[in-house]
């Protein structure tokens, strides 16, 4: 809660322990308060995406001295000599955008399931980029993504190339705090320099300093989106968000279902969900049971047998 001389902020970047925090008036550069440190550590005290409330010092910098209960979190978890480490990628993303090319690289759907799965878990609202859409036919694009609007998940078909889907996409991420991640060579640095000249370029750069290896600085940043109007949206308040951010999201691929149980993954399959309690028994498996409603459902056609795959690799560990 705000207390008298504290202002509230939002960490827009994170490194070796400095912050840097946007508040309504400036940037600054803050640390945590020691008394934030005591005690065991199982995670990330302060992460990128994080709303905070920092006390501004005579220098210019900053203190942070609370952070704000995250509405849900990006978790990579880090095993360490003392335990698994929860790694924060991103604190209370407003939506997930997940690009996949329609070629070139061919899509990994199985990945894009995974992704999905986890944003239902985190109940993160996801965006779904089909990328590269003047390599393909459209009917080929809508036969490989055409399926995921009718789960909840809208799709963006976009083109650098031909301008396809840059401007839905940009009004998409306005005013929105967005993680974004896929696979490499999707064009995930193309798209954003469409949308905003440099921020591709940018967002590679920082993303390459991530991947080096462990013994390399880790830096997580969110980047801001130039306004289309001067009122373009807020974050928490009177926190100055012009255009939104967003934060490339590299660590997806390593991100684990670290607390999900196997019976508990049909509750994040959305078709599959819907009709788990048609099932004839309550700890159906979906695999091989007598009045199963859900292979029932994928014989006829109403469930893709691509995503009862997905599930079913997911279910036994294999992802």
């Amino acid at each position: 809660m705000p207390t008298e001389g504290n202002i509230p902020g939002l960490i827009i970047r994170a490194q070796s322990g400095f912050f840097s925090v946007q508040t309504a008036g400036a940037v600054l550069t803050c640390q945590l308060r020691g008394r934030l440190k005591q005690g065991p550590r199982l995670g990330d005290l302060a992460a990128v995406g994080d709303r905070v409330q920092v006390t501004p010092l005579a220098d210019g910098t900053g203190m942070i001295e609370s952070i704000e209960a995250r509405r849900h979190a990006l978790i990579r978890l880090d095993p360490r000599p003392r335990g698994v480490y929860q790694q924060v990628i991103l604190a209370n993303p407003d939506q997930a955008v997940f690009v996949f090319a329609c070629a070139n690289p061919s899509p990994h759907m199985r990945m894009l399931d995974r992704f999905l799965v986890i944003a239902e878990k985190q109940g993160i609202p996801a965006i779904i980029v089909a990328n590269k859409i003047d390599l393909v036919a459209l009917d080929q694009a809508e036969a490989m993504f055409g399926y995921y609007p009718s789960l909840g998940y809208p799709v963006i078909y976009a083109s650098v190339k031909s301008g396809a889907g840059v401007e839905l996409l940009r009004a998409q991420l306005m005013g929105k705090v967005s993680a974004l991640a896929g696979p490499s060579g999707v064009g995930k640095s193309s798209l954003l320099n469409a949308i905003q000249p440099g921020l591709g370029l940018a967002v590679r750069e920082v993303s390459a300093a991530i991947n080096k290896g462990k013994h390399t600085t880790n830096v997580r940043q969110l980047f801001p989106l130039e306004a289309e109007t001067t009122n373009a949206g807020t974050t928490n308040g009177s926190i100055r968000c012009p255009g939104g951010y967003v934060a490339d999201s590299p660590g997806m691929r390593s991100l684990a279902l670290w607390d999900t149980e196997p019976e508990e993954l049909d509750g994040y399959f959305p078709e599959i969900a819907s009709r788990v309690a048609q099932c004839q028994f309550n700890d159906c498996s979906h695999s091989h049971e007598p009045g199963c409603a859900v292979r029932a459902a994928v014989a006829d056609g109403l469930i893709r047998p691509e995503r009862y795959e997905s599930y079913m690799r997911l279910r036994a560990g294999d992802d």
